[in-house]
């Protein structure tokens, strides 16, 4: 167990605890002596840490929201450009999901998908490498290089069942341990979609003096009951899958039915009914039959989604992250989600998807009014996932939400 220990009641810095954390670029290991990764089930092809720029931060134990602790987090991050003498030239970008640390870039090594917000980050890009120092890390619970179920346990299993609830609290606590490591004590922007919304307004909440600005996209203050709905059922279809085994299937390839099952049903809601109808209507998969045993076109494309993210994702994985999601509530023992919006000092931008059935606007709106500012409204028929889709609007609504002029002081040399 590290000598490292964070709890989860957030300060103003996390660093002035905990100066035991190591970060190191990862190399190849001679046989025996690979370290410790997330990606333990057969489930996953890809090891994370086979892809080089991904770097690895051993930030000691943390101590839950629920009272519980995990010893010895893993955390599994990118970065983007240079940190500037006086270290203000930072910008976190938070991940949906089932997203990663790999923002931009291709597929690789260690890295089966490409990057989920192409163009966002680059020498000339709304997040400019030329001035800002740009990181994203995967998060608590997750399966790409950051502990979750998967990983090994203080006795050298896979944490399986015994994996506590976690919460987005909880992962905002880690990422604030990722900054103090990395000496940022102040970002000029914290960024993210979806559920990566949910953490980017989180640190608006926990730590708000450390966040210039925050741009909140497609996402909520607070779970719905709508949300919390279509999570349970694609929480049971992880959990009932026979191959699940309570949790524990690991190193099996576990409940990758199940899994596919749960894809299906979330990636119906990230879409809009009008965008299925135009694609697809009641057209059939090429030469099948939907009157015998063929499908339908929407179907194999629903099929494809479900089994593009088994051969990537962990199941367990999903299901804690799909739950934290549900427990979202910025306002918990703050007040209400308005009063911790009202209070925040810095600037929050948000933005939303016209169609958007899983988030809709007026959530949106909701943030936005207690603010004191407009949202601003992506434009598309692809639903939910406008945010990832339309990204010429979401690099306008990057840029607008940079401060002018924001270019940082002289980058740091060596």
């Amino acid at each position: 167990m590290s000598s490292s220990h964070h709890t989860g009641t957030p300060s103003t810095s996390v660093s002035a605890r905990h100066n035991h954390a190591r970060s190191t670029l990862m190399t190849p290991a001679a046989p025996g002596l690979r370290p410790k990764t997330p990606a333990q089930s057969a489930a996953i092809e890809n090891d994370p840490y086979d892809n080089p720029a991904l770097r690895r931060f051993d930030a000691g134990a943390f101590t839950l929201e629920s009272g519980r602790t995990i010893d010895d987090v893993l955390v599994g991050y990118q970065t983007w450009g240079t940190l500037s003498e006086m270290a203000d030239n930072a910008i976190l970008v938070e991940h949906a999901l089932t997203g990663d640390a790999h923002v931009v870039g291709a597929t690789g090594p260690g890295q089966p998908s490409g990057g989920w917000w192409p163009g966002l980050i680059g020498p000339g890009a709304p997040l400019d490498t030329d001035r800002f120092f740009i990181v994203a890390s995967n998060v608590l619970g997750g399966c790409r290089g950051t502990t979750g179920p998967s990983s090994p346990a203080p006795d050298g299993r896979p944490w399986g069942s015994r994996f506590p609830q976690i919460t987005i609290r909880d992962q905002v606590l880690v990422e604030a341990a990722l900054a103090d490591h990395l000496g940022i004590e102040r970002w000029q922007l914290v960024l993210g979609g979806s559920m990566g919304g949910m953490r980017a307004l989180e640190w608006l909440g926990s730590f708000p003096q450390r966040c210039d600005s925050v741009l909140a996209i497609a996402t909520t203050g607070c779970a719905t009951a709508d949300q919390i709905a279509w999570g349970q059922a694609q929480e049971l279809a992880i959990s009932s899958d026979p191959d699940y085994c309570a949790g524990d299937y690991y190193p099996g390839p576990g409940p990758r039915a199940g899994l596919g099952l749960a894809r299906r049903i979330a990636h119906t809601t990230y879409r809009s009914a009008d965008e299925l109808e135009q694609r697809f209507g009641v057209k059939p998969q090429s030469t099948e039959d939907p009157l015998g045993d063929g499908r339908f076109a929407v179907e194999s494309y629903l099929d494809h989604q479900a089994g593009k993210l088994v051969r990537r994702f962990d199941a367990g994985s999903y299901l804690h992250l799909t739950r934290a999601m549900a427990t979202h509530d910025i306002g918990r023992g703050r007040g209400g989600v308005a009063a911790v919006v009202a209070a925040y000092p810095g600037r929050l931008h948000v933005a939303a998807v016209d169609s958007d059935r899983l988030f809709p606007p007026h959530l949106s709106h909701e943030l936005a009014a207690a603010a004191g500012v407009r949202t601003s409204l992506i434009r598309s028929v692809c639903g939910h996932d406008g945010f990832l889709v339309e990204t010429d609007q979401i690099e306008a609504i990057v840029t607008d939400a940079l401060p002018a002029g924001s270019a940082g002081s002289t980058p740091r040399v060596g």
